[in-house]
């Protein structure tokens, strides 16, 4: 059996797949865009896992060289790309002539009804294209709280969205790094798609009143306007591009489309969804 090849490695979400696939057992090669002399360890890459040049928009012959020796491809879209037919779209291609027997691709929640993401077209060219296909469509990352929003919680002890009372199942990516490694290594997933929630729906009160039970500090969530926010978002300089795309996320929050929880989780690595109140336990430092 070859070897498993994970984009965006060094992230939050790809960091974890490639511990999971480690700790069963499987041979992981991480792309990576520093060279590949240096030890993995130092460029971010979990330990036993073997570093290897990648860089989406590089040539075929490139692409089909960094996957040489693979069988397996987890794919996700970084951030900064819209484009996909130009960056990512020759990566599946490259993997198909590899021969890969399953691409398990990193989408969102409902992305089936929302033709506009990049995702959408990216799911509708692994079917169209005949690609050995897995879709991941998880909710909001529980992450989100101990990375995007930790500075303003740290130092002002207010979490500051305008999702007024509505419901979250928030998930933890750790547990999106669990799913990947079962369905890269148990029969049955090609051709699916999941919908990965946490068990439990909370509102931004609720998770306000864990952090500060978890943290022995007083935690709020202020349920500013949205117009309060986009205001706020401007004022600090983020590009109107970027207060688009979060006007966008915290309508569809309001109107409860992210408030479903689900035991796909569960189903699929025979272990619980990770709740909040665990996920503050193990990240305390990130908000002090």
């Amino acid at each position: 059996m070859g070897a498993v090849f994970v984009t965006g490695a060094t992230g939050i979400v790809g960091s974890a797949v490639v511990e999971h696939l480690l700790a069963a057992g499987e041979h992981v090669i991480a792309g990576v865009r520093q060279r590949s002399d240096a030890p993995s360890a130092a460029i971010g890459v979990p330990a036993g896992a073997e570093a290897r040049p990648f860089e989406f928009g590089a040539s075929a012959a490139d692409l089909r060289a960094a996957l040489e020796g693979t069988d397996r491809l987890f794919l996700m879209r970084p951030p900064a790309i819209e484009d996909v037919r130009t960056y990512l779209f020759p990566v599946i291609d490259a993997a198909r002539e590899r021969g890969i027997r399953q691409i398990v691709f990193l989408s969102l929640q409902g992305v089936q009804a929302n033709r506009r993401t990049p995702h959408h077209a990216v799911e509708q060219y692994l079917r169209s294209s005949g690609a050995p296909y897995t879709s991941l469509r998880p909710n909001f990352f529980m992450q989100n709280l101990s990375t995007t929003y930790a500075a303003e919680i740290r130092e002002t002890g207010r979490i500051v969205v305008p999702a007024s009372r509505s419901y979250t199942a928030f998930i933890d990516a750790r547990d999106i790094g669990r799913v990947a490694a079962a369905v890269f290594t148990r029969p049955g997933h090609v051709g699916k798609a999941y919908t990965l929630s946490g068990e439990q729906s909370l509102t931004y009160a609720q998770i306000a009143r864990i952090m500060t039970e978890e943290l022995g500090r007083e935690i709020v969530y202020t349920r500013p306007s949205e117009a309060e926010y986009l205001a706020k978002l401007a004022a600090h300089g983020r590009p109107a591009d970027y207060v688009a795309v979060q006007k966008m996320i915290y309508r569809v929050v309001r109107m409860n489309v992210s408030a479903f929880p689900n035991r796909t989780v569960r189903r699929l690595t025979g272990s619980p969804a990770t709740t909040f109140r665990r996920f503050v336990r193990d990240y305390p430092t990130a908000w002090v």
